[in-house]
Order: structure tokens, then sequence, then C-alpha cells
């Protein structure tokens, strides 16, 4: 076995099974462990997502939010085990990949358009056909 290939099966281990699909202009709720001494508790962070980068265990993706006014900005890594859950919110229809735009904007300038018929609700409502065709 080469060092690559145990490279490989190590990060294999790490990687998490249960991670959402979600893609670039959506809004995402991350609950992150925070520790504080020797206690822990979660902390939630808001936004949309504006760069997906990366690949693996190191993949990351950077959350953009106006809170204050004030824009901010956290890079979180996808398969970090401080992340305890990502939730996506709202799915948005955006037509590039990196939204950096959105950095100097506020007000309607931020706002992502909503996606119409989301992969969700496409998804839901092709379980439920199958359900009752089926």
């Amino acid at each position: 076995m080469n060092k690559l290939s145990i490279i490989k099966k190590l990060e294999n281990q790490q990687l998490k099974k249960e991670i959402p699909s979600f893609n670039i202009g959506d809004t995402v709720r991350i609950h992150t462990r925070i520790i504080e001494g020797d206690k822990e508790r979660i902390q939630v962070f808001t936004g949309t997502v504006i760069a997906r980068k990366g690949a693996g265990l190191s993949q990351t993706f950077s959350v953009h939010r106006v809170a204050y006014g004030e824009g901010m900005e956290r890079v979180f890594m996808i398969h970090s085990p401080r992340i305890a859950k990502i939730e996506v919110m709202k799915e948005g229809h955006v037509r590039r990949s990196k939204l950096y735009y959105l950095r100097g904007t506020s007000g309607k300038k931020a706002k992502v358009k909503g996606r119409v018929g989301g992969r969700r609700e496409r998804a839901q409502v092709e379980e439920t056909s199958e359900v009752a065709g089926g």
C-alpha cells in the first residue's frame, strides 16, 4: 500500500455521511459547536452560501450575512466535527458559481431570488406520487 492510498483510506473514514444537498445561493442555518472552558454549546449562523471550494475532506463553503448593517462572512469546512447540523432554509436561483458581488451590497441588492418549485418540493411530490400510484 502506498502513501496516497493510506491517506485516502483515512480521509474516507472521517467524511460525514449525512450532509444535506445545498448549492450556491441557498440560505442555510449552520449549527456550530462552541467550546468555552469545559462547557459546550451550539451557536447558529444563518446566511447565504456564496461559494463552495475544494473536494473530499478539505471541502469548504462560505456563508455571507448582513447583521446590524454590517456584512459578515464565515468559511466552514463541510466535514468538520465542529458542525453539528446544516439546515437548508430557502433555495436560491442564481446564475453564478461564486456570489462575491453580494459582499458590498445591502437591502434589495443583497437579495437572492428564490427557486420556484425547488428540488425538495419536486422530490416530495415524486415520493407522494409513487406511494399513491404504487
